[in-house]
């Protein structure tokens, strides 16, 4: 809609970045009103870096180890997410928990996918302990992030059947189709209104307005 703001996205990545690039393809064709504003790694050799600079979207390597402590470089990571008016914040492949300053800077509005269905199998390696554990079912899991481990509410959640012959290549594969799919779909429901927090339940409405900064370019989604 002409005259309003599109949502601002500030992108955590430590990574290849293919989330992030696939969130930036949907705001530049237009089926996302939403975009990328800026793409801060805390990993100088992280491939989303290189992704970020095709796409013209600033991009922060911002280094854990020249800050005194880890509440400092939250600090820092937050100071260039409010210099870029970044409304919600999207770890892409983020290999850090998110620290207090942020949580509190950006409460609620902080997303995270995951390669599982949580809560089954939390942490690094989804894809693996639910390749190890036999289950039959895995999936992809969308949430707001809290302090915990993989323990925000959810979003969205798809699943994904593992086939006999499947190894972790090609289930990967097959769990990041969907995540390319999945990811923006939450995020557009958050910009069009349409996600509210009920105790853990996410709930997502019916109804949508579009989405409009307030003064401070806080949202009013959730």
């Amino acid at each position: 809609m002409a005259g309003i703001d599109k949502l601002r996205l500030g992108i955590l990545v430590s990574g290849s970045g293919t989330n992030m690039e696939a969130i930036a393809v949907e705001c530049e064709e237009g089926r996302l009103p939403a975009e990328v504003a800026v793409v801060i790694s805390n990993r100088s050799d992280a491939y989303a870096l290189k992704r970020a600079e095709r796409h013209g979207i600033k991009s922060v390597f911002v280094d854990p180890s020249s800050y005194p402590s880890r509440e400092a470089y939250d600090r820092a990571v937050v100071k260039i997410l409010k210099e870029h008016q970044v409304d919600l914040v999207i770890l892409a492949g983020y290999m850090l928990l998110v620290g207090r300053a942020v949580l509190d800077s950006f409460p609620m509005r902080i997303m995270n996918i995951h390669p599982a269905l949580l809560p089954s199998f939390p942490g690094t390696s989804g894809i693996d302990d639910a390749l190890e554990y036999g289950v039959k079912v895995t999936g992809v899991t969308v949430h707001f992030v809290d302090e915990g481990l993989d323990t925000g509410p959810i979003i969205l959640q798809e699943a994904v059947a593992i086939k006999e012959d499947d190894d972790r290549e090609s289930l990967a594969e097959r769990i990041h189709r969907v995540e390319h799919k999945l990811y923006p779909r939450a995020i557009k429901y958050f910009a069009q209104g349409r996600l509210s927090l009920d105790g853990r339940r996410v709930r997502i409405r019916e109804d949508c307005f579009i989405w409009a900064p307030t003064t401070s370019r806080g949202g009013r989604g959730v």
